[in-house]
């Protein structure tokens, strides 16, 4: 599926994770890739209200939790950076989808990094 929604399809998703080099690119691809399922499925689902979006938005963060395996495996964590930017990322994908209101902490409430 194509994204349609043009504020995410014009967005370098996880984009200061690829600048640092502690970061490898592959692990940040599958990162990116959750993400953008995450944008594909409030597409098709089209959730009409937060706790909609709160339940793909925690599939998806749930996603984020096993790779976490990825970067340890790859000499990586997600740590404090890829927290922040992660995080920046779900509220942005939120807000594109006309969210504004979501609460960032809600959309990550099940991670474990």
């Amino acid at each position: 599926m194509t994204i349609t929604n043009e504020q995410v399809a014009g967005r370098a998703l996880l984009r200061p994770l690829y600048v640092d080099t502690y970061f490898p690119d592959h692990v940040v691809d599958k990162g990116r890739a959750i993400l953008l399922r995450l944008c594909e499925r409030i597409e098709t689902e089209q959730p009409s209200e937060l706790a909609a979006l709160y339940v793909l938005t925690q599939a998806a963060t749930e996603e984020f939790n096993l790779l976490e395996a990825e970067f340890e495996a790859a000499g990586s964590e997600i740590e404090t950076v890829a927290r922040e930017e992660i995080a920046e990322d779900f509220s942005f994908v939120a807000k594109a989808y006309g969210f504004a209101d979501a609460d960032v902490e809600e959309l990550i409430a099940t991670r474990d990094w």
